[in-house]
C-alpha cells in the first residue's frame, strides 16, 4: 500500500531498552515491529543513521499554551511547532494562563476551537479547580479533561484563584468521587515571605537571585506536599505533585507511595540541569515558582529520577513576552515566573545525565510513558503494535547550541540561551506523517515542517462527548 512505511533503526527504544528493529506504519498506527533486516512488502523505507536512535514520540503533560486571551505570550501554532522540533508529539495544556481559564466547559470549548486549525501535535487539556467551581467539577470531567489543577498559593494571575486547606480537601473529595485526578502546584503560602530588604507589598525583591530563592524556601513545598498526601490518603483519590523542585520532599513522597497512596510526582528539566549558584543577579529569565535550587538539592532530585520515585520529566513550558520576563529591569519579584523550554527538554536532561553516567534508557520512560500515566493518556509513548505512529529520531551526540532567537516558541527568551547541549531531535512523525525534519534544507535554512497542522484534540476516555 502506498501509505505503508517502515522505519529501520539499529537502536529502537522498545519499552525498557534498545534493539535493532523496523517499525511498520500503516493508517497512522504502528502495524508491526519486525527485525531491522526483515523485508516489508509494499512499504517505503526510512533508514535511521547508526549515530541516532529511534524513539516513541515524547509526551509532555505540563504545557502552558495561553491561547486564547494571552496569545501574545504563546499560542497553539508556536507551541506545537516547538514541541514537534523537540520530539514531543503529545501535550496536555494547562488551564491557565489563557483567558478565560479552563474552569468551565464553555472555556474548554474556546480552547479546543482555537487549537483545531493550529496544532502540529496532539493535545489534551487539564481543567482547573478554583474556589468558584468547587462542587461543579463534574461538567468539566464529562467534557473530557484529564484532571484538575489547583494552586495552594497565589497563581500569579487574578482569574485563577488558589485553594486553602479546606478547599483542597473539598476538591479532593469531589475529584475522588469522579474517579479523576487532582494535580497540585504545591507551595504553602504560610511559608512564603518577602526576601530580606524586600517590602513584601509591591512585589519587588530586587535583582539578587539569592533573595528570591530565600523568599520561597523548601519548607513551603514540603508543607504543601504533606497536605496533598494527607488528602489523597483520606479519600483514596489520585493526586499528582507538579514541578517538584525540593529534593528534601522526596522521602515523604517515597513513604506515601510505599504506603499505597495514589500519588505521582514530576520534575522539570530546569531543576535537573540548572543550579542556583550559577544564576546571575538580574537574570530573571531563570525565575520560576517553585524556584531553581542549589546543587546539593539537584543531586537529590537526580536520585529520585534514578530510583524511580519521580514519575515524569515535563517542561512546565510557561512563557511570556520578553517585556514581562524583564519587568523591573531584572527584579525577581516583578518579572513573570516561568521557563520557556518545550523544545529542549530531552536534550537538556540528556546533556546532564551523560555527565552523571546515567544511560538514556533510564530517562526515556520519564519523557514518554511516565507523563502519559500521570495524565491518564492511553496508548501513547510506546513503540508497540496498535499505538499511534508517533516517532522521533534523536541524534544522541549531536551538538545543539541554543540561541533563543532560533527557537520556535513565540518569544525569544529562555533560561537555556547560550548553552551548548548534546543531543538533537532530527525528525518527528505524527500519526505516521513526517511533521518535522531538521535534515532538510541547507545550512542556515529553517527546519522543514509539513502542513497543514494535523494534530488531533484528545479527550479523556470518560468523556460524554467526542471531539473530532
Amino acid at each position: 500500500m502506498k501509505d505503508r512505511l517502515v522505519i529501520r533503526a539499529a537502536r529502537t527504544y522498545l519499552d525498557e531498552g534498545f534493539a535493532p528493529a523496523g517499525v511498520v506504519v500503516e493508517g497512522g498506527q504502528i502495524a508491526d515491529v519486525v527485525a531491522a533486516t526483515d523485508r516489508v512488502r509494499g512499504a517505503r523505507a526510512v533508514l535511521v543513521p547508526d549515530d541516532a536512535v529511534l524513539l516513541p514520540g515524547l509526551v509532555d503533560s505540563h504545557v502552558h499554551v495561553n491561547e486564547p486571551g494571552r496569545t501574545e505570550w504563546e499560542g497553539f501554532r508556536s507551541a506545537t511547532l516547538a514541541a514537534a522540533a523537540g520530539g514531543v508529539t503529545t501535550i496536555v495544556d494547562m488551564p491557565l494562563n489563557a483567558i478565560p481559564p479552563t474552569t468551565t466547559p464553555e472555556a474548554l470549548q474556546l480552547k479546543q476551537d482555537a487549537a483545531v486549525p493550529s496544532a502540529f501535535v496532539d493535545i489534551g487539556f487539564w481543567g482547573g479547580a478554583v474556589p468558584e467551581n468547587l462542587g461543579a467539577l463534574g461538567a468539566l470531567h464529562a467534557a473530557g479533561v484529564y484532571g484538575f489543577k489547583c494552586f495552594l498559593a497565589p497563581s500569579g494571575v487574578d482569574e485563577f484563584g488558589h485553594l486553602d486547606h479546606a478547599q483542597l480537601n473539598a476538591a479532593m473529595d469531589e475529584i475522588a468521587a469522579l474517579g479523576s485526578r487532582l494535580i497540585v502546584h504545591a507551595e504553602d503560602p504560610a511559608h512564603l515571605h518577602a526576601a530580606p530588604g524586600g517590602d513584601g507589598a509591591s512585589g519587588e525583591l530586587g535583582r539578587g537571585y539569592a533573595g528570591f530563592l530565600a523568599s520561597r524556601p523548601p519548607e513551603s513545598e514540603e508543607a504543601a506536599i504533606d497536605a496533598v498526601i494527607a488528602a489523597a490518603r483520606r479519600t483514596g483519590g489520585r493526586a499528582h505533585i507538579l514541578h517538584l523542585s525540593d529534593g528534601r520532599a522526596l522521602p515523604a513522597i517515597r513513604a506515601a507511595k510505599a504506603e499505597g497512596v495514589a500519588l505521582t510526582v514530576e520534575t522539570c528539566p530546569h531543576y535537573l540541569t540548572i543550579i542556583a549558584e550559577d544564576i546571575p543577579d538580574g537574570a530573571s529569565e531563570f525565575k520560576c515558582c517553585p524556584p531553581i535550587r542549589e546543587a546539593a538539592n539537584q543531586d537529590l532530585l537526580w536520585q529520585g529520577v534514578v530510583d524511580g520515585t519521580i514519575d515524569g520529566i515535563v517542561s512546565d513550558h510557561s512563557p511570556s513576552t520578553v517585556d514581562l520576563k524583564r519587568s523591573g529591569g531584572g527584579d525577581f519579584g516583578l518579572a513573570w515566573g516561568g521557563i520557556a523550554g518545550l523544545q529542549l527538554g530531552l536534550s537538556a536532561v540528556w546533556t546532564e545525565a551523560r555527565t552523571r553516567g546515567i544511560p538514556l534508557e533510564t530517562l526515556l520512560p520519564l519523557f514518554t510513558t511516565g507523563p502519559a500515566r500521570i495524565a491518564g493518556l492511553e496508548g501513547v509513548g510506546r513503540v508497540v503494535v496498535g499505538a499511534p505512529a508517533h516517532l522521533t529520531v534523536f541524534g544522541v551526540d549531536d551538538p545543539l547550541p541554543v540561541r533563543a532567537a532560533d527557537l520556535l516558541h513565540k518569544n525569544p527568551i529562555t533560561a537555556y540561551d547560550g548553552r551548548v547541549l548534546t543531543g538533537k531531535i532530527r525528525r518527528t512523525w505524527l500519526h505516521g506523517e513526517s511533521i518535522f525534519d531538521a535534515t532538510e534544507g541547507g545550512p542556515g535554512e529553517a527546519p522543514w515542517f509539513r502542513g497543514p497542522p494535523s494534530g488531533r484534540l484528545l479527550t479523556a476516555p470518560h468523556a460524554e462527548r467526542i471531539v473530532a
